[in-house]
């Protein structure tokens, strides 16, 4: 397990991965935390989660309320297989916010060129911001 810095083949991996889960708690006397399935890309260091448009009742998504009052996140990538000897997940731990404009412009490039999809869905212009504090891991013993 690491705590202050991404293996390598955990770094791989997260440039790899298709989905991840977010994990948000509000704040207040009765903290429930949410997760959520989330499309990402990990770019200079952090990690972009878009507010795209597919179909939602509101653009203020509870994860955004969430990060406002409680910016501690935790984003986890997952892979699991019948063989556990191929099982692994990372943790990626930090602070979140939402950013939109210019601070967003460049993970909305690399977002649109990772999922094609947003060819056709609308995303942005605002963008999760994770900065990374701790990467938590762990694979089994299969290389």
């Amino acid at each position: 397990m690491s705590e202050l810095a991404a293996p390598a083949w955990a770094l791989e991996r997260l440039a790899e991965a298709r989905v991840a889960r977010l994990a948000t708690a509000g704040g207040g006397e009765a903290v429930e935390p949410t997760v959520v399935p989330v499309c990402f890309v990990l770019h200079d260091g952090r990690i972009y989660s878009p507010i795209d448009g597919k179909p939602k009742t509101t653009r203020r998504l509870r994860r955004v309320r969430d990060l406002e009052r409680n910016p501690n996140a935790t984003l986890l990538v997952d892979h699991y297989e019948e063989d556990w000897r191929r099982l692994w997940w990372i943790q990626v731990r930090g602070r979140a916010r939402l950013i939109a404009g210019n601070d967003a412009a460049a993970a909305l490039e690399h977002l649109r060129a990772c999922y094609l999809q947003y060819g056709e869905v609308s995303v942005g212009p605002e963008v999760i911001c994770l900065e990374p504090d701790r990467f938590v891991t762990w694979r089994s013993t299969a290389p």
